[in-house]
């Protein structure tokens, strides 16, 4: 009788063990899902720091090329009011 006892506790531990096993399961696709969503946001926030260095570099070249402009504006400028005084002499 002690024999038949022991067979079914076992039996009964053993289900128990077996019912938890998907658990685990799922805790481990969980845990590997969390990991592929956090290698997908790392690509992305590289991405997003990729295209705000290249339109940061664009608008300081576009910056630098309005300077360039402006200086040589002035420039003409200056030499037109040198004209100016040599022609009033």
């Amino acid at each position: 009788m002690k024999k038949i006892a022991f067979i079914v506790a076992a039996a009964g531990l053993m289900t128990l063990a077996a019912c938890n096993k998907p658990a685990d399961t799922a805790v481990d696709n969980n845990v590997a899902a969390a990991a592929d969503n956090l290698d997908a946001a790392a690509d992305n926030l590289g991405d997003m720091a990729d295209n705000m260095a290249d339109a940061s570099s664009n608008t300081v070249a576009n910056a630098a090329d309005s300077v360039a402009g402006a200086a040589d504006n002035v420039a003409a400028a200056a030499g037109n009011v040198a004209d100016a005084a040599t022609n009033a002499q």
